[in-house]
């Protein structure tokens, strides 16, 4: 692996990878709320999200390593990341309906934050005045694009952002657990697939009739949102994480252009103002977390 993240063509490889999966989650966002404003409501949009990437996941195991890969060893782990899984995609889904496609994503960025907070309690991993210095640096960025009690942006949408990105630091602890003895591919088929039942269940009791239009977008936000976080884990195959996860912020630019021409929504100059302060405090973790692994390797 060392040798083949080593190459250059591979690392170039790995920064395409992420930042055409960035681009595929940002607009599965921009259709998630274009669904929203034609009808469709919360379950309906899960439903499809997770029913619709099973195939295009089954595809890429078929390709790839095989069918075979289905076979798990820890059924337990994956019922467990499902389970987290589906609230936080309850919570990320709920932020993109509930605020500005721009303040939404900007809310995203404080997962490496969270997952700081996360590996220092739960893990017990050693954390620095550097880290903790970033992470402070980072949650005042938050207060700056939230401005609690202005009414800038809804505070429940406030919230539940945060709630996103901390869901999303956990599964993260949770990935770097099972992916001891589990592959990428089976880890998205497992989440894909046993999500599927408790959320048809739910679908049963909120389905609606939809214009065509509104049905492919519902299906296109399953297959764009499948092939995002497929090209999310192949994209570190190829290149180290220290190269792969500052791609991710380019989210931003894409979230700015949909809300720009799709919903005339423009970032606000507290955005401007505290998006930077995140994105700057997400890197340094990320880069002095890779800068401590190296060292105790060495």
């Amino acid at each position: 692996m060392a040798s083949v993240r080593g190459n250059p063509d591979h690392i170039l490889g790995g920064i395409g990878l992420r930042l055409f999966a960035i681009l595929c989650l940002a607009s599965m966002a921009a259709l998630i709320k274009l669904v929203e404003a034609s009808g469709a409501n919360l379950i309906e949009t899960l439903f499809f999200r997770q029913t619709c990437a099973v195939p295009l996941v089954l595809a890429v195991m078929a390709a790839g390593p095989g069918l075979g890969a289905i076979r798990t060893k820890r059924p337990g782990a994956h019922a467990l990341r499902t389970g987290i899984g589906l609230m936080g995609m309850f919570a990320n889904f709920g932020a993109i309906m509930l605020l500005p496609l721009a303040e939404a994503q900007t809310l995203a960025f404080t997962a490496p934050i969270f997952a700081t907070i996360l590996g220092a309690l739960v893990l017990r991993e050693p954390t620095g005045w550097h880290r903790w210095g970033a992470v402070l640096a980072g949650f005042a960025g938050v207060l700056i694009v939230a401005r609690p009690g202005s009414g800038h942006i809804p505070l429940v949408g406030a919230l539940v952002g945060l709630a996103a990105a901390f869901f999303v630091a956990l599964i993260a602890i949770l990935l770097r657990q099972i992916g001891r003895t589990e592959g990428a591919t089976t880890t998205v088929f497992w989440f894909s697939t046993l999500s599927v039942p408790p959320l048809g269940l739910a679908y049963l009791w909120n389905y609606q009739p939809h214009d065509p239009l509104t049905w492919a977008m519902l299906i296109a936000i399953g297959l764009i949102g499948g092939a995002g976080q497929l090209a999310l884990t192949a994209a570190l195959r190829l290149a180290p994480v220290s190269v792969v996860v500052p791609m991710d912020y380019s989210g931003l630019i894409w979230a700015t252009l949909y809300g720009y021409m799709l919903f005339g929504m423009w970032p606000t100059q507290a955005t401007w103002l505290g998006a930077p302060i995140i994105i700057a405090s997400g890197l340094y973790i990320v880069a002095r977390e890779q800068r401590l692994k190296r060292l105790r390797a060495a």
